[in-house]
Parts: C-alpha cells; sequence; structure tokens
C-alpha cells in the first residue's frame, strides 16, 4: 500500500505515519457518491447552505486546539501563523454564508414580456445562476488551512451548491484527513448526503479525477508547472472543463524618487518584512522590488534582511528549489548578492532570507531568467535611472496577482503612465501598501493574468469566488410553478434582483 507522507522541516524526519493514497476502486465510489449527491444539494434552500457554512465554521473553531499542533508538526509554520490562519479559514466560511444570505450571487434577472417590441416582441426571460455540479479542489501547501481541505476552494463552491472532493495534499496528510472527518461529521449532522464533501489522497487519484466526467470543474492552488498539467487535462478532456488555476507570481513593486526620500528607511523595513513572511511561501511576496538609482537604502535592507533569521519552509523539495533558483541568480552576470549568503547547518528544510541587485537595462534584457518566481525568502531588487528604462523594464515581466506602487502625492501625474503598464498585467493594484494580506471581502481580486492563474477573470479569495462554480441558465415563458424560486413573482427569497434593467428587492 502506498502512502502520503510530509516531512517535519525542523528535524527532516516523516512527520507522522502516513496515509493511504485513494486507490481506483475508491475514487470511482466517491466521484459516484459526489454525482449522486449533486442533484439534491444544488436544490438545497439557500438556508441550508448558509447552516452548513456557519456549521463547519464552528466546528473548526471547536477543534482549534487539536488541528493546529497537528498543522505544525507537518508545516512547521508555528502556532501563532496557524492560529491566525485557522481564524481566517473559518472567517471565510462565514463570509461565504453572508454572501449567499444576501443573494446577489445568483444573478437574477428578469425580463417581463414586450410583445410590442422593437425590433421584435420580447418574451418573458428569466435568468439565474445554477451549479456547475460536482468540483474537484487541489488543496495548497503553504496554507494548511486557509487554501487546503477547508480553504476558499472548498467553502466557495459549496456555498454555490456544488459537491466538493479535495485532493489533499502531500505536505500535510494526516491534518487533511482529520480535517475531512470533521468536514464530514457536519455534512452528516446537516442532513445532507456524504458526496457533498470528500477527500481523496495521491497523484494518481489527483490526474484521475480531474478527466473523470462526474467532475464538472477545478480549482487548484500551487506551481506553474502542476497547475498547467493539470489544466491540460482539464482542458483537453472530450468534456473541456473550467479549471480555474493559481500558480506563478513575481508580484512587482515600484517605489518613487520622491517615496524613497520620505520614507525609504521605513519602506526598506516594511519591505523585508513581507518578502520574508512565511519564510517566503506566500504567493503575494513581492518578488521585485525597483528602486531609484542613488536611493540609498542599500545598508538599510541589508541590516533588515540580515537581522531575519532562517526559517522552516514547508519541505525538503521546497527547500532545494529556493536553494537552487537562489544560486541560479546570484551566479547570473549582472546580479550581485546584497549581502553575504549565510549558512544553515540545522538538519531539515530551512530557508535563509537572500536579497539580490541588478541594473533595470539588465533586468530587462535577463527578464525571462530574472522574473522566474522563486519560492521562498528572497527578492531581487532592480534599479532604474528613468521612469524610461522603469518601464521598458517592467512590460517584460509577465502577469501577476498583484503590482504595487509606493509614491507621494507629486508622483500622480508621473505614475500614470507605469499604473497604465501594471494595470494589464495584475488582478490588484496597491498604493503605498504592501502585496502580502488578502482581505476576504466583496470587493478582492485574487488572480491575474498568466502565469499567475489560468483565468483572469475569476477570483479565488473574496465573494465573487462563487462565481466560478456556476453557470447562467435562461428561463423563456415558464410556467410559474416550474421556476426557481429566485426568479419567481413575489420574489419569495427577498433578494436582489435585476427587473427589466433596474435593480429591485
Amino acid at each position: 500500500m502506498t502512502l502520503v507522507e510530509s516531512m517535519n522541516p525542523r528535524t527532516g524526519e516523516p512527520a507522522g505515519a502516513g496515509v493511504s493514497e485513494t486507490p481506483p476502486a475508491e475514487l470511482n465510489s466517491t466521484l459516484s457518491l459526489a454525482k449522486s449527491a449533486a442533484k439534491r444539494f444544488a436544490t438545497e434552500s439557500l438556508s441550508g447552505r448558509i447552516a452548513l457554512l456557519r456549521a463547519i465554521a464552528k466546528k473548526l473553531d471547536d477543534r482549534a486546539d487539536e488541528l493546529i499542533p497537528l498543522a505544525d508538526s507537518e508545516t512547521g509554520l508555528g502556532k501563532a501563523r496557524l492560529t491566525s490562519e485557522i481564524a481566517r479559514t473559518t472567517g471565510q466560511l462565514r463570509h461565504f454564508a453572508e454572501v449567499i444570505e444576501e443573494g446577489s450571487f445568483l444573478e437574477a434577472t428578469i425580463d417581463t414580456p414586450a410583445p410590442n417590441g422593437k425590433p421584435v416582441p420580447r418574451p418573458d426571460l428569466r435568468r439565474q445562476l445554477e451549479p456547475l455540479g460536482p468540483v474537484l479542489v487541489y488543496a495548497a501547501s503553504n496554507f494548511p488551512f486557509a487554501f487546503s481541505i477547508a480553504g476558499g476552494d472548498t467553502a466557495s463552491a459549496l456555498a454555490a451548491g456544488c459537491p466538493v472532493v479535495v485532493k489533499a495534499h502531500e505536505g500535510h496528510p494526516e491534518l487533511s484527513r482529520r480535517t475531512g472527518e470533521i468536514i464530514s461529521s457536519v455534512v452528516a449532522d446537516q442532513n445532507l448526503p456524504a458526496g457533498v464533501f470528500t477527500v481523496i489522497f495521491g497523484q494518481s487519484a489527483g490526474r484521475d479525477a480531474v478527466v473523470d466526467q462526474r467532475i464538472r470543474a477545478a480549482g487548484f492552488t500551487g506551481s506553474t508547472t502542476g497547475g498547467r498539467a493539470l489544466f491540460d487535462l482539464a482542458t483537453g478532456r472530450v468534456d473541456p472543463i473550467p479549471f480555474y488555476g493559481e500558480l506563478g507570481s513575481i508580484n512587482p513593486t515600484v517605489v518613487t524618487r520622491a517615496a524613497t526620500r520620505a520614507r525609504g528607511s521605513d519602506i526598506a523595513t516594511e519591505f523585508v518584512n513581507s518578502f520574508t513572511m512565511g519564510t517566503g511561501q506566500f504567493c503575494t511576496k513581492p518578488g521585485l522590488l525597483f528602486l531609484p538609482v542613488g536611493h540609498n537604502l542599500e545598508s538599510a535592507l541589508a541590516e533588515a534582511v540580515s537581522a531575519v533569521p532562517a526559517a522552516p519552509m514547508l519541505n525538503n523539495r521546497i527547500a532545494e528549489s529556493y536553494a537552487q533558483i537562489s544560486a541560479e541568480i546570484s551566479a547570473h552576470p549582472s546580479v550581485r548578492s546584497l549581502i553575504s549568503p549565510r549558512l544553515h547547518t540545522e538538519p531539515g528544510a530551512w530557508g535563509v532570507p537572500s536579497l539580490f541587485v541588478t541594473s533595470a537595462e539588465n533586468f530587462t534584457e535577463a527578464a525571462d531568467r530574472l522574473a522566474e518566481e522563486c519560492f521562498g525568502p528572497s527578492s531581487l531588487i532592480v534599479e532604474y535611472a528613468s521612469t524610461h528604462e522603469l518601464i521598458n523594464a517592467l512590460q517584460s515581466i509577465e502577469g501577476s496577482l498583484t503590482a504595487t506602487i509606493h509614491g507621494e502625492q507629486s508622483d500622480v501625474q508621473a505614475m500614470a503612465p507605469v499604473l497604465d503598464v501594471l494595470r494589464p498585467r495584475a488582478g490588484r493594484l496597491i498604493w503605498n501598501g504592501w502585496p502580502t494580506g488578502v482581505a476576504v471581502s466583496w470587493a478582492m481580486q485574487h488572480g491575474g493574468p498568466w502565469p499567475s492563474s489560468t483565468n483572469p477573470l475569476h477570483t479565488s479569495v473574496g465573494a465573487t469566488a462563487v462565481r466560478r462554480w456556476m453557470r447562467p441558465v435562461t428561463y423563456q415563458a415558464f410556467p410559474h410553478d416550474l421556476l426557481p424560486e429566485a426568479l419567481q413573482d413575489g420574489n419569495p427569497l427577498g433578494i436582489p434582483r435585476r427587473v427589466d434593467g433596474a435593480m429591485r428587492r
């Protein structure tokens, strides 16, 4: 029997006894359960979905004292970080319950008949979003709660009315198993079919599931290579399905000369805190910092980086990849290290912060190598001599989840052309802030052009994440009793609806 194991980053030893990979027969049974649950769950009342999400959030909060040590044993992320993350996870579940309660996520739209309409008469048309069916979610390594078994993809798919099959990440199998058991118990307590939520283990099961016709959409958070391979499988099916992948992101940050003069020391400290946060294992880590030539911040930056100790990384594979990419950047002829490399001899998977410097001209010429995402606590400073140099360098960058400008009021007009370059390259644009830290809210966009995601039209965080798992359906001239409640006369659900072009409630 094949086991899925994680490594304790502090010791380099296996974190637990291991969890069995899901064999083909069990996967087939799991997918059949999800398919059989789809119709029942799609017609579950909105109040029922709300109750499910809130009950899962409460149960996870109640089990936090059990789950946090288990997560730490498998990831080494520490109690403080994991305590915050589980709170974010349960808050996310409650947020989606509020999204359902508010009701506009259904996009209920009614055009009443216009028999004398020009150029042609218009029949009665009523449109809403409806669940796609079973959703496959690939859990992430770097957020064992918020982007994993009970994470945002799971929460938003359940909110949409879709059964969820989660492919657990190999980095925290025991935590995945236990979290899955907790959620499944809540599903049973709510008298819902078991197929509403299930967990599978192993890469083979993950590959087989995405090409199975019972799966109708998939969500992924992870590497560009892994995500692209799964995307190709999902879209290469005889019946292609939506695949929403959050992949690699470099997250460029631009600092103006005026901002450097006004608050350079603060920017240096905040930048180092941001790119080393979570041992640099955040998808929103600022991997590029554009500074004006003559910024005089090297000492402050070097001091701040030197003060950050080595910290555990999620596993040996990630630590080895980080060390390799960092070494390649350091060896590039146009790059110099801002601080001397530090060795860390303690056993296990550790990340030692590093910071590199190059010129905008050299970066532009070698962007194919220097703009590669480095998953870990490192970043590259790019020094520009003019706005022209800055814009040329930014134009060589591919899509990112975020792009940031640090500037003063006097920079507003001068930064307009820079913003014009950044806008088509990022899903979230930030002024005088840092990209690490993604609010779960109605207005959040967490997604961007390739390679940051496979679909820049959608978000994996925030209220509109629900939209990924639903499709629009129009009912033309249907008898009232056959219409979904959201489209019936009198608005029995009391939700916001667009009627003849105007929003009403």
